[in-house]
């Protein structure tokens, strides 16, 4: 069987995007593993090497034959920049605010369903809140326009 052909890129799991950026990709089995975003061919086929040590892949897949270990393929390649510590945590918090708001959630329909009387309570507070708030906006309304109308009269004499 020929060798397989490399992409333009010239390395094995390496993509041009139009950016100018290369994205590194390896595939297990029928899985695609998305490895980042890299500045230059070089760094994304770097680590495509380093976790093709990680699932096992001959040094003849590989891009670099310069690596003899798994360390070392790690420690040549860089860190994808998309993915960092801080977007880590932010993700993480991200993650915790929404289970809290779930709980929370799950909480207030407990809530509702075992108290309706409250329910019925505070839906009755806030509905005279919105009548009073819709009658001094009326109120406010005929005054200016009660000040409107006094003002045409005097400008008309």
């Amino acid at each position: 069987m020929p060798p397989r052909r490399r992409p333009a890129s010239g390395y094995h799991g390496v993509r041009a995007r139009p950016s100018g950026r290369f994205d590194a990709e390896i595939r297990s089995g029928d899985e695609r593993i998305r490895l980042g975003t890299y500045d230059t061919a070089h760094e994304a086929a770097r680590a495509y090497d380093a976790v093709a040590w990680r699932l096992g892949r001959s040094r003849r897949s590989m891009n670099f034959h310069d690596v003899y270990t798994r360390e070392q393929a790690e420690m040549l390649a860089p860190p994808p920049p998309v993915i960092t510590q801080e977007q880590q945590r932010r993700q993480w918090e991200l993650e915790q605010r929404l289970l809290i708001a779930e709980r929370d959630e799950a909480l207030r329909l407990e809530w509702a369903r075992r108290f309706p009387e409250d329910v019925a309570a505070t839906e009755a507070f806030y509905a005279q809140k919105e009548e009073e708030k819709a009658a001094e906006k009326a109120k406010k309304k005929a005054l200016r326009e009660k000040r409107r109308g006094e003002g045409r009269e005097g400008g008309e004499e």
